[in-house]
């Protein structure tokens, strides 16, 4: 059986801008972006007006990673929190200080980005969408 998995990050109504960002700061590819507006009507759940520019789903190429996306639906419970958390293992402590610079931006560091003694640069730090990253540099000191 072969299978992998892929982190998808529920976001409250800014998932374009969250995706924007991760662009940016990871130098993704986006894959597609589909909003609900594009999404076949369903007369059962007829989709609030507010809702139609929305991310349904979108997924974009991190590396040889994907990450995928989707807007929570007005009205629906968004919670965040860091039961999950997303660990990026740049190559190098300088990759890694860029990243957690850009993360850190509008967030909220948990852990400063430091040398410790299982990596040259670890750090975690929660990004202005509530989304916990852990960077964890691989390597010698």
């Amino acid at each position: 059986m072969s299978f992998k998995f892929i982190p998808y990050l529920m976001i409250d109504g800014n998932a374009k801008e969250a995706i924007e960002f991760y662009e940016k700061v990871f130098n993704a590819e986006v894959m597609g972006i589909l909003t609900f507006g594009q999404m076949p009507p369903n007369p059962e759940f007829p989709l609030p007006e507010e809702a139609k520019d929305l991310v349904a789903h979108a997924t974009i190429k991190v590396g040889e990673e994907e990450l995928m996306f989707s807007d929570v639906l007005p009205g629906q419970p968004h919670q965040v929190g860091t039961q999950v958390t997303i660990c990026v293992t740049p190559s190098n402590a300088d990759q890694a200080h860029q990243i957690f610079e850009s993360l850190q931006d509008g967030g909220q560091v948990g852990i400063p980005l430091q040398e410790t003694h299982f990596s040259p640069a670890y750090g975690s730090v929660t990004d202005k969408f509530g989304v916990t990253f852990q960077i964890y540099t691989e390597g010698k000191h």
